[in-house]
């Protein structure tokens, strides 16, 4: 049985590995048209979200691209700039992941991203809606 769960290891290992392949290779043709996926998209934003600021980078995502315009859904690994108020505070800087709608033309990107703050004594978990602008850097 132990044999069986190393194998298993070593394929899913393989699959994983021509998946990013796989992914490398469809980012390799930028211009492509219709609906896409990629590991990264290649985009840098900034913005405002819950009395505070995020910069991110687009992570893994689906895309649909029609001439220089590119509608992106994607994972957002991002920044979290924040200022906590009260007797216990968490870092002004922290590590998040969110997700959200990336929309480009060109060199210029629009982001509506969606981050979950988890439940603390004094608040529920809920999530957080954040409007951002930045740069495609493949496009520049």
């Amino acid at each position: 049985m132990e044999n069986y769960k190393i194998r298993w290891d070593k394929n899913f290992t393989l699959l994983l590995v021509f998946s990013f392949v796989f992914a490398a290779a469809q980012e390799q043709d930028a211009k492509r048209k219709g609906f896409n996926f990629s590991l990264y998209k290649g985009y840098a934003v900034a913005g405002y979200v819950d009395e505070g600021a995020f910069l991110n980078f687009t992570g893994p995502n689906i895309n649909y691209s029609i001439d220089e315009s590119t509608f992106t859904l994607g994972m957002l690994p991002s920044l979290r700039f924040r200022k906590d108020q009260g007797e216990t505070t968490n870092s002004f800087v922290t590590p998040n992941l969110g997700a959200g709608l990336t929309y480009s033309y060109k060199i210029w990107a629009i982001q509506i991203p969606f981050y979950y703050n988890a439940k603390t004594e004094t608040q529920n978990g809920q999530w957080h809606v954040g409007i951002g602008l930045g740069l495609r850097l493949d496009q520049l």
